[in-house]
């Protein structure tokens, strides 16, 4: 009965997610991009986001923070191991997360562990998800794209290899992205995007994703979207296993003097 009625929840959500992927990529996509107070395009220039340059400008407080996360990286959860509706982009562990916002909730753990890093994520307007995002040698992150043009995500480079001219680098509808430590840039995830990273070294970004400057209807529409995509199993699912996440490496640390 058990496998059964695990079947059963796995068939139901599998229906949501097509279903909603369908709606948001449909009639909603078109209406939140004519809604969009600026450009509807990948690669979405910076100048569009008065407050980008104070956040850019604390990336040395930031890296820090997430060096001293490195110093455990193999206790790092994977990216599918805390959202495992994403396991068709990647299976392995070379995509090491540490989640620091949820749909504008700022985790206390991630406060806890890198409370610079939350203060300056916290004063952006609209945060939304934000995570610090490490792809170890060779990882390869499959085309794929996000299901809503009510946010805009950012990338600020931290750690990036050396050679990445040629083979470190994003693809967001073809037109190619290079990470440099200390600067960032914003795109549009509905557009199709690939990553690599072909290097001997690892990639690490801080991820996060904004509300999409909107006028008011658009405004509305997209925080009525993203309060149902809360009471699913996506969202909640995703915030217990991050919660169970963190009380593994508590206990980890706590037996290590770590």
């Amino acid at each position: 009965m058990a496998t059964k009625a695990g079947d059963t929840t796995n068939f139901r959500r599998k229906v949501i997610k097509k279903t909603g992927k369908k709606l948001f990529r449909g009639g909603l996509l078109r209406f939140l991009s004519q809604q969009s107070l600026i450009p509807d395009e990948p690669v979405i220039d910076n100048k569009h986001f008065a407050w980008a340059e104070d956040l850019r400008a604390k990336w040395p407080t930031i890296q820090a923070e997430l060096d001293k996360l490195l110093e455990r990286r193999d206790a790092l959860p994977s990216f599918q191991e805390i959202s495992p509706d994403q396991a068709k982009i990647s299976t392995d562990n070379r995509w090491k997360t540490f989640m620091l916002f949820a749909f504008g909730q700022q985790l206390d753990f991630g406060a806890e562990m890198c409370p610079e890093t939350s203060n300056a994520l916290a004063s952006i307007p609209g945060i939304s998800n934000a995570f610090f995002s490490v792809l170890g040698p060779g990882k390869h992150i499959p085309r794929h794209r996000g299901v809503t043009k009510g946010l805009v995500r950012c990338h600020l480079g931290l750690r990036i290899p050396e050679d990445r001219e040629e083979r470190c680098r994003i693809e967001v509808d073809g037109q190619p992205c290079i990470w440099r430590e200390g600067e960032m840039f914003f795109f549009d995830d509905t557009y199709k995007h690939e990553v690599w990273n072909e290097t001997d070294s690892e990639r690490a970004v801080l991820l996060f994703d904004i509300e999409r400057p909107m006028r008011a209807p658009g405004r509305a529409v997209s925080r009525a979207m993203i309060a149902a995509l809360k009471r699913t199993a996506y969202y909640k699912d995703a915030l217990a296993n991050q919660a169970e996440w963190e009380k593994r490496y508590r206990q980890a640390t706590a037996t290590d003097g770590g």
